[in-house]
Order: C-alpha cells, then sequence, then structure tokens
C-alpha cells in the first residue's frame, strides 16, 4: 500500500494505492494527508538518445542502461530513440533495443518500443543529427520495424515520397511526426490531412512562425492535437512554451536527453558526433544545442515553475504521451493500470519510483 495524496483519472484525492503488478484499488483515506507525500503517475518519455555515458545507437545493453537510470528519475516507461546514421548501425541500434523492449530490465523502466528520429530527414534542418539522411521507403520501414517495433517516427514531409508514405505507415501501427523538416506552413497541414500525428521538439528543427511564413510551427500551433516539446527552459524560452501550451490541447513533453545525462560536465558522444557537457546542456563543438541533460522530473519541476497546476504538469509528462501511444494502461493511476508510480514529496522531488510494482533503487549507480 503506498499512501498520500493520489492523482486519478478524476482528479485528486487523499488515500491509499494497493497494488501488485498492477494496481488493484485505490481508497479515500483522509489520515494519508499526514504522510506529507504525493503520488503521480510514473513518467512516459517518448524521446530518450541515452544517459550515463551511454547512448542508445551504441547497441548492445545501452537500452538496459538508459532504462535504469532514467527509471531513478521517475519515468516508468520510454521509447529508445535512434539518429541519422548507416543503415547498418540502426539495424545494430534496433538489435540492442529488441532485447530491453521484449524484457524489462530488473530496475529499469519498460522500453515501449522505438523512436525512430533519423534517418529520412531533410539534411538542411538536422541540428546535432549526423548528416547520414535517407529517403525513406515502405520497404526499408518495414525491415527495421521487424527487427524491433517502431512506436514513433520522425520524418519531413516535404521530402520526395514522404508525404505518400504518411498513410502506410499509420497502417502500420507508427505515429509518424514531423521533425527536422524545412517544410512549409502548407506542408504541415498537407501532412496533418494525411496521417501525421504529430510534431518532433516543437520548435527545434523546423521552420519558425512569422506572420507572412507561418511555417512549420504555425501549422503545430494552429492544427496540432499533440506535439513534443523539450521543457529544460533552453531548448524553448518560457515564453514559446506558454504559447504552445495555450494553443496545442495535449502538448507533453520529452527529455531527448542524451548520454551526458547523469554525468559531469564533459565530452561525451550522440551518434557519431562529439558534444560537450557543460552548464546543464549539451553542446555541438559549434555551440549548438545537442539534445538535453534533462529528466522527467526536473521536467514536472520546470512545468511547475511556469505555473501549470501540478495535475496539468503530471498529465503532459504521463497521461498525454500514454494516450498519445495508445498505450491505456499506463500514464494514470487506475485500477487494473500497471503499477507505475512516482512518490514525491514537498519539493517534487522523488523518493520512491515503481515500475509494474517493482520498487526501483534510487541510490544505485
Amino acid at each position: 500500500m503506498l499512501h498520500g495524496r493520489i492523482l486519478t483519472p478524476t482528479g485528486w484525492i487523499t488515500g491509499s494505492i494497493g497494488y501488485g503488478q498492477r494496481i488493484q484499488q485505490i481508497q479515500e483515506d483522509p489520515a494519508a494527508s499526514h504522510s506529507g507525500l504525493t503520488i503521480l503517475p510514473g513518467f512516459v518519455d517518448l524521446h530518450v538518445h541515452g544517459a550515463a555515458g551511454v547512448d542508445i545507437m551504441q547497441g548492445g545493453d545501452a537500452g538496459a542502461t538508459v532504462a535504469r537510470t532514467h527509471a531513478r528519475h521517475g519515468t516508468t516507461s520510454l521509447l529508445g530513440t535512434t539518429l541519422t546514421a548507416k543503415e547498418p548501425s540502426i539495424r545494430r541500434a534496433l538489435a540492442g533495443l529488441a532485447g530491453v523492449i521484449a524484457e524489462r530490465p530488473a530496475g529499469g523502466a519498460r522500453m515501449l518500443g522505438v523512436h525512430l528520429e533519423g534517418p529520412f530527414l531533410n539534411l538542411n534542418r538536422l541540428g546535432a543529427q549526423p548528416p547520414d539522411v535517407m529517403v525513406a521507403s515502405l520497404e526499408l520501414v518495414q525491415s527495421l520495424h521487424a527487427v524491433a517495433p517502431i512506436r514513433v517516427l520522425t520524418l519531413a514531409p516535404e521530402v520526395d515520397g514522404h508525404l505518400a508514405l504518411v498513410p502506410q505507415l499509420k497502417a502500420m501501427g507508427i505515429r509518424v511526426q514531423i521533425g527536422h523538416s524545412a517544410g512549409s506552413y502548407e506542408d504541415g497541414v498537407a501532412a496533418l490531412e494525411a496521417g501525421v500525428a504529430g510534431f518532433t521538439h516543437l520548435f527545434n528543427g523546423m521552420t519558425g512562425m512569422g506572420h507572412y511564413q507561418p511555417g512549420m510551427v504555425g501549422a503545430a500551433l494552429a492544427h496540432a492535437e499533440y506535439a513534443e516539446v523539450i521543457p529544460d527552459l533552453m531548448h524553448v524560452s518560457p515564453g514559446a512554451l506558454q504559447s504552445a501550451l495555450r494553443c496545442i490541447p495535449r502538448l507533453y513533453g520529452v527529455t531527448d536527453a542524451t548520454s551526458a545525462t547523469g554525468m559531469p560536465d564533459g565530452e561525451y558522444a550522440l551518434g557519431t558526433q562529439r558534444v560537450f557537457k557543460c552548464m546543464g546542456c549539451v553542446r555541438l563543438a559549434t555551440g549548438s544545442l545537442a539534445g538535453s541533460v534533462l529528466t522527467m522530473d526536473q521536467a514536472l519541476r520546470n512545468f511547475v515553475g511556469l505555473g501549470l497546476d501540478l495535475a496539468d504538469a503530471s498529465n503532459r509528462l504521463s497521461l498525454y504521451p500514454a494516450d498519445y501511444l495508445g498505450e491505456s494502461e499506463r500514464g494514470r493511476l487506475a485500477p487494473g493500470a500497471w503499477a507505475d508510480m512516482v512518490v514525491l514529496n514537498a519539493e517534487l522531488q522523488p523518493v520512491a519510483v515503481y515500475v509494474e510494482g517493482e520498487a526501483i533503487d534510487l541510490t544505485s549507480n
């Protein structure tokens, strides 16, 4: 049993949660307020490249290390995320993820599948991505999907052939997102009409909004139901975040975390790129931002610091990303749902995390 202030799908209650691997019951009990604890659904991070000095593109057991590291910050499920790379490197990364997806590592978050962020991007909007772009084909995506299940796929819809591919990918059950795109507002609207579901790290790696040329950002703000954003307050200014929160009903947070997450300042890898952690962010040698060192518990505190109430902030890190993936038994605290829970103190710091009922050791390295 856990006791405290509990966020349920119908609102807050003070009481207790009984659980095994799944939540068995939630009961009101005013005496539970004495615990001083808040119990939220575990965080669901749909864009994670690495942590603890390892990068998903390394393959092997990198995914397990990433899953364990992020679990200590309240992430209970996540997508291992690729970068642009040559096809053999992508296949190696997916092969490494396949085992972690099939069997959750002890002490780690549940790997729900793959976010294929590269290589179907626009060469002119790569940001920190390596320049190994490819044009997508149904056969190639099906072949990669057979190695490890692709749940989210980022592409630039203005690249020849990509727009026509969107309905086919949607039919495979893949959420297609616009990202690393030099496309126009009109390209974005056409992609949404074709079945695109969201936008990858909104504002970053896409054409910005102007009053004569609204760009891809304008298409998202005007028409999107879902979009991911990096709420580290470095990738996107607080003012831009407030604009997106007002415009996009189910804007949700992701970390875009790199191998430098949880590590001291220094040099790290982002795929084949050399990146440098300093002053709480990660940059290429050119100074451009290159992913983040954000964790989901810090994302929660940042959202609250922007003025969101705690329930709204929680929904944007748990319920909305789970719903986006169609994961109806995650991202919420309700009888029958997986017992994915994060317990917070008054400062919104995790004091306990449970993944499918397993208590995570928050002190391990």
